[in-house]
């Protein structure tokens, strides 16, 4: 059998040996979602975040066909500043490992490590979802079947903006994906913390996320839990602001005949020009925000497991 080229930083492997809580962070807002070096800054505060709260972070990337489950200060920095690293989901991840490649892995990519590594929470910005014009473009992100199928608990802001909402939610319910707002009665929007959409489910406490956790896995029942929650209000984009930008975007994607991939890396770059820097803001904010609550959930899972 091919052994698995799995590497777990010292930090993670000391928090497995005593008991501690962990936090999984992807690692292509580092290298697709920001520039050099506000791409780092977070990516260093994101583990900070976690640390204060009691849990221990492992950041997430392929580097040179090691799946590596925390990176070391240089080892980040390194990743930081490359321009060339592939971005990874569930089709690529394999293949990149298995001819000693370097990628940065998606939510869906994540989860499949966090899991491998025995890693419960993971904490990301937004998760991908179904593409505006999806039913002609079948444009549908491999994160909504992950959840379906690989138990780990996802901590976001909702999906990105840029997609279609109403369809990524109604998809997430008819895979079985329980998506759980936390403070509120319907989904944040990313950038905005309110998208008029109701929440099927609302939990206010990191307890009842854990409790929820912990009992899908006492059921036996596949995937993972979503939880949605909302952006702090002094970051927050109201949507009425942003829908006309999203569209004249999405617009000049598809003008342009931008696809797959690098639909997203080309949106938020779009965003980012036409909201003169305050969609990353927003998007540092509520990354931040969402690595806090996850590091609070774990810690509960602990508790609770214990």
């Amino acid at each position: 059998m091919t052994p698995l080229p799995l590497d777990l930083s010292a930090e993670v492997v000391d928090a497995h040996a005593t008991g501690k809580p962990l936090v999984a962070l992807e690692s292509t807002i580092i290298t697709h979602g920001m520039p050099w070096p506000r791409n780092l800054e977070t990516a260093r505060g994101l583990e900070a975040v976690i640390r204060d709260e009691g849990a221990v972070p492992a950041t997430i990337a392929v580097i040179e066909g090691r799946l590596r489950i925390g990176l070391d200060p240089p080892m980040l920095e390194a990743l930081a500043r490359r321009p060339d690293v592939a971005k990874l989901s569930r089709a690529d991840i394999a293949a990149c490992l298995a001819t000693g490649g370097t990628g940065a892995t998606t939510v869906a990519a994540t989860m499949i490590a966090a899991r491998l590594a025995g890693i419960a929470v993971f904490a990301t910005g937004g998760i991908g979802g179904v593409h505006r014009g999806a039913e002609t473009s079948f444009d549908i992100s491999a994160d909504l079947q992950e959840l379906s199928q690989t138990a780990v608990t996802v901590v976001s802001a909702g999906a990105k903006a840029i997609l279609d909402l109403p369809k990524t939610f109604e998809l997430l319910e008819t895979l079985g994906v329980p998506v759980i707002a936390y403070g509120q009665d319907e989904v944040p929007a990313f950038w905005s913390a309110r998208s008029g959409i109701p929440a099927a489910l609302r939990m206010d406490e990191p307890a009842q996320i854990a409790a929820g956790h912990l009992m899908r896995a006492a059921l036996g029942l596949p995937g993972g839990q979503l939880v949605v929650n909302p952006i702090p209000p002094e970051a927050e984009i109201p949507a009425e602001t942003l829908a006309p930008l999203v569209a004249e975007a999405i617009a000049e994607a598809a003008s342009r005949g931008i696809t797959a991939k690098a639909v997203t890396p080309f949106l938020l770059s779009r965003l980012f020009e036409m909201t003169g820097g305050r969609s990353l803001e927003a998007n540092v904010a509520l990354v931040r925000n969402n690595a806090a609550l996850a590091a609070r959930v774990s810690c509960e899972i602990a508790r609770q497991s214990g």
